[in-house]
């Protein structure tokens, strides 16, 4: 079986981390910080927008994949795929030092843990299913 469809949300999970990561290492030649983030609240934050990314990229593209090789239907994977990538866009512009309450960062937390949490539940009942 082939994953085409969870290699497309990979593919534009990696390409997004990479810009996040640029964006930390041309900011840290600027500032001249090397390691942490040297109480810059601009680097902490670039820090925190690619890290947020990593915490839920590897178990969300793992729940996907499982639901495509269990046969979940491509519309169904583009939904929880392309919700999963609009909301990692969104929260990484919202996430800012000095708003805690910006709605973007918000939409795109909240959603980005719903996508892993109806794959998840998704993943359970088809092992459900299946005895």
């Amino acid at each position: 079986m082939t994953l085409h469809i969870t290699g497309l949300y990979v593919g534009l999970t990696i390409i997004l981390t990479v810009i996040l990561a640029v964006r930390i290492g041309l900011y840290r030649g600027k500032s001249g910080v090397s390691i942490g983030d040297g109480g810059d609240k601009e680097l902490a934050v670039r820090v925190r927008h690619h890290g947020n990314l990593l915490e839920t990229a590897a178990l969300t593209l793992l729940a996907i994949g499982v639901l495509e090789i269990n046969g979940t239907s491509p519309t169904m994977l583009h939904a929880l795929g392309g919700a999963y990538i609009v909301c990692r866009i969104l929260h990484p512009i919202g996430l800012r030092a000095d708003n805690i309450t910006h709605p973007l960062r918000a939409v795109g937390a909240l959603g980005s843990t719903l996508v892993m949490l109806i794959s998840g539940i998704m993943a359970i009942l088809h092992f459900a299913g299946s005895l």
